[in-house]
């Protein structure tokens, strides 16, 4: 079998699927591919250990990653079409590679359907008095969509600057930085960079350490707009992941305006829209959240005949 037409292949069902993610998994001798969809996940195909080598080699060696390197983390970028695609391998403790394939989905911001738009509503409220506003959930949760599609509206008038890793929609509207670690831009370090050009807003892909949420806190701090994602499984986590982060309650106080948490549902017309709740940051603290008002969220979709119960069911915690 040649190896370009089974990618293509493999490939083309994916995005066909909109599958998130691809993972190769080493099992029994075999490799197991299977699919990441909003359904979760399905099993797609499973080949020897020579064919799955051959693909994994040939999607690293597009990816500029080292073929020969099977044990050790690697992560690379290639682009399929018009897909940028995320490669991320690491050995298992038998020595047989995995990879995981992440596809971003070019989506246009405005498209995005919000299963409760008082909220949007809410969170576009608290984007007009500057500071932080963080968004947490899951990987695929239409966070990024959110936040492009709440700076584009503010960018009729004010300058974005956005720091990814990688650029997941791409806007002229927007002066937009991509992370390149070999060259020692990583977020920090662009953030730093960003407050010299003087834009009105950022958007920060992700905050991972210390030193991204130490920048990112002080360019909050210095009067603009920063949105931006921090894993963290409810909204009150936010402020927790934070302090790990060594942010101090006094420097939390000033800086963090408001927090959303978001996920998408499936409707029963197999549509996904973004459930989404948000608060000041002043209604939160660092106890347990009160998952209460989500709730009723989900109850009203089951009530109107939006979503099943089991739907509902699944995401009553986030």
């Amino acid at each position: 079998m040649k190896i370009d037409k089974y990618i293509k292949e493999m490939f083309t069902v994916a995005t066909g699927n909109l599958s998130s993610d691809i993972y190769f998994l080493c099992q029994n001798r075999k490799y197991q591919i299977v699919m990441r969809t909003n359904k979760g996940i399905t099993e797609y195909d499973t080949i020897s250990m020579n064919l799955a080598s051959q693909i994994i080699n040939s999607l690293k060696y597009s990816a500029e990653m080292a073929v020969s390197e099977k044990r050790r983390p690697q992560t690379g970028k290639v682009f399929w079409r018009d897909y940028p695609l995320r490669l991320s391998t690491v050995g298992d403790v038998n020595g047989n590679e995995s990879l995981v394939i992440r596809i971003i989905y070019d989506n246009e911001p405005s498209k995005i359907k919000f299963f409760n738009g008082c909220e949007y509503s809410n969170i576009r409220k608290l984007c007009r008095k500057r500071g932080m506003v963080v968004f947490a959930g899951p990987t695929g949760s239409g966070k990024t969509s959110t936040i492009y599609k709440l700076a584009s509206e503010l960018s009729e008038d004010q300058i974005i600057m956005t720091i990814e890793d990688p650029i997941e929609i791409s806007s002229e509207s927007f002066l937009q930085l991509q992370i390149n670690e070999a060259a020692g831009l990583n977020y920090a370090e662009l953030i730093k960079v960003g407050l010299r050009h003087r834009p009105d807003a950022f958007i920060i892909g992700e905050i991972r350490d210390s030193k991204t949420a130490n920048a990112a806190i002080q360019a909050a701090l210095s009067g603009h707009l920063v949105l931006t994602t921090i894993h963290a499984q409810s909204p009150s986590g936010v402020i927790k992941r934070l302090k790990n982060l060594g942010i101090d309650n006094e420097y939390i106080d000033q800086a963090l305006t408001g927090v959303a948490y978001q996920r998408l549902v499936t409707t029963k017309n197999d549509d996904q829209q973004a459930l989404l709740v948000s608060h000041p940051a002043s209604e939160l603290n660092q106890g347990e959240y009160d998952w209460s008002r989500w709730q009723l969220y989900l109850k009203g979709g089951v009530d109107d005949g939006e979503i099943d119960s089991s739907e509902a069911s699944r995401y009553q915690f986030g």
